[in-house]
């Protein structure tokens, strides 16, 4: 029982990390204009602190899986936590705007790690397939509704102080949940005791059905980092409502993928692979329709859709990966977090094209495909996996 508690514990703690710390780079948006006019530059200039954030946060991500493998994941999510604790506080500081770009590449390298190390040690802790997709589902569907819901963070605590007050509030949140988890999780040892960047990726690429696996979380990047970007942007358009009031209606997205995460596994039990066509469709039904705006009262079914869409295909691509390499599940998750961040970044720069040459349509249209696609890819890698493992 003790076991148990300490397992909903972890997902609890990380998923409360996870959901300040994927909220800490899209809060941003709707403070640009502030930190534009503090330090007297154009928006264009002021957005460089989300992509201060972004290239690091990328590139880490490499870096953390294989460390976490080695020396125990609790003790380097641990320190990549208080990490960014400190870094996102230090943002509120800033004297000017070089060293603002300073803290937030730092801030963003610190970042990368707790996703893919977070899920690892989920895949770690719970043992039956099912609580293990429920767990990792859970815990997505938190970090996700951290970054549904930073819009309305970052203009309510920009629009009651200043976008100092955001950086703040998100370092000192995050700061609370570093004491937690320090003081609740044991350190964990490390599953590989020597292992070089090399000898880890090595092992990694030479299994093709894991990359396969993986790469299926690039459609799924695609499709919602991609689209979800320009949504605010949509709905302040469409609706003439502020940004604050689209992000709290944007959070819908959140909370039906955290409340679909705790089930996920539940719904693979009942229905099988079906599952994961079923959810492509609903994906496609969700978002093929926005572009063309039918009114306010069709967003709020179709955020519950996409979310749901979202974390049954997430989750199962990311349990169906750790698998394939269970002793080195830090590494899989980099590869993992590394293709779908690939893949919303992807998916930002073809949809800017496709904004300026069609129209909002085709965005929609391009990313409920995606989400179609990759529930139709994932069905035939489950039969396919399934299948090999009743020969062996």
């Amino acid at each position: 029982m003790n076991t148990e508690i300490n397992s909903e514990k972890a997902v609890l703690l990380l998923g409360a990390m996870g959901f300040w710390v994927m909220g800490d780079n899209y809060a941003a948006s709707p403070m640009l204009v502030d930190i534009a006019q503090n330090f007297g530059l154009g928006i264009g200039t002021a957005a460089m602190v989300v992509v201060a954030y972004m290239i690091p946060f990328g590139f880490f991500t490499f870096i953390f899986g294989p460390l976490a493998d080695k020396h125990g994941k609790v003790r380097i999510v641990t320190l990549a936590s208080l990490g960014t604790a400190v870094f996102s506080s230090m943002g509120a500081l800033a004297f000017n705007f070089p060293f603002l770009i300073a803290v937030r590449a730092v801030n963003g390298g610190f970042a990368a790690a707790i996703l893919p190390v977070s899920v690892s040690y989920i895949g770690d802790i719970f043992k039956e397939p099912g609580a293990e997709m429920n767990a990792i589902g859970r815990m997505m569907g938190m970090f996700f509704l951290g970054a549904a819901a930073a819009t309305a963070i970052g203009g309510g605590l920009s629009f009651l102080g200043s976008w100092r007050l955001v950086y703040l509030t998100y370092g000192v949140a995050e700061f609370i949940i570093v004491i937690s988890i320090f003081r609740t999780l044991e350190y964990d040892k490390g599953t590989v005791e020597e292992l070089s960047y090399r000898n880890a990726y090595g092992e990694a690429f030479s299994r093709p059905e894991l990359l396969k696996t993986v790469l299926l979380l690039f459609l799924v990047g695609f499709a919602v980092f991609g689209s979800f970007t320009y949504l605010g942007d949509f709905l302040v358009e469409m609706t003439g409502f502020n940004i604050m009031t689209v992000g709290l209606i944007m959070t819908l997205f959140g909370l039906a993928a955290y409340t679909g995460g705790r089930r996920v596994g539940n719904f693979r039990q009942k229905l099988g692979p079906k599952l994961f066509i079923l959810a492509g469709i609903i994906a496609l039904i969700s978002w093929l329709p926005l572009g063309f705006w039918p009114g306010l009262i069709f967003v709020f079914p179709a955020l519950i859709g996409f979310g749901l869409a979202f974390v049954i295909l997430q989750s199962t691509i990311l349990v169906t990966a750790q698998k394939q390499m269970p002793r080195q599940r830090g590494t899989v998750m980099s590869l993992a977090s590394f293709n779908m961040f690939i893949g919303g970044g992807t998916g930002v720069a073809v949809n800017r094209f496709l904004l300026r040459f069609i129209g909002y349509q085709a965005v929609y249209l391009t990313a409920g495909l995606a989400m179609f696609a990759a529930g139709i890819l994932i069905f035939r890698r489950i039969v396919h996996l399934t299948h090999m493992e009743g020969s062996s």
